[in-house]
């Protein structure tokens, strides 16, 4: 039962990616993750610019995924329940941390990397700017760190169910 939701919660990720991509003004909501080859490339072009996403800290970007990933991985986590926190905490941990490995290698390095779709026009010939994998390694880092908080915040919350 773990792994059929590993895989549907993968799954709900990807087309949350894919559906929020597309064209310039959907890409332009996530300019801040996009290297900064692809930023400097579009910079000063206002209608990418005017629909960019407020840049938020790193900080606050974590800060607020948090009780987004709690009460999903919470929910996630009901149908495997264990009674203690070590079972229930594991379960969460490898659900979450599936989740972080999927974005990173399937989204992250094959699919939004090599895709046409993530380009805004104009730079759609020019793969090079979108390659550069630092802000992906460096959100699989926070992640790895977020999920393993939620993991704890989630098994505690349900042992006491």
């Amino acid at each position: 039962m773990l792994y059929v939701e590993a895989m549907v919660l993968c799954l709900v990720f990807w087309l949350t990616c894919f559906l929020g991509t597309g064209t310039d003004v959907k890409n332009a909501r996530s300019l801040s993750s996009y290297p900064s080859e692809a930023q400097d490339a579009v910079h000063g072009r206002p209608e990418i610019t005017d629909n960019a996403g407020k840049k938020t800290s790193p900080v606050l970007s974590f800060l607020s995924s948090l009780p987004v990933f709690s009460v999903v991985l919470f929910l996630a986590g009901l149908p495997v329940k264990q009674a203690g926190f070590t079972g229930n905490f594991l379960n969460v941990l490898f659900l979450g941390q599936a989740l972080n490995l999927f974005d990173l290698l399937v989204i992250d390095l094959l699919w939004w990397r090599h895709s046409k779709r993530i380009r805004f026009t104009g730079t759609k010939n020019n793969p090079e700017l979108y390659r550069n994998p630092r802000k992906h390694l460096a959100a699989f880092a926070r992640g790895t760190l977020l999920f393993t908080l939620v993991a704890v915040l989630d098994g505690w919350l349900l042992s006491l169910l």
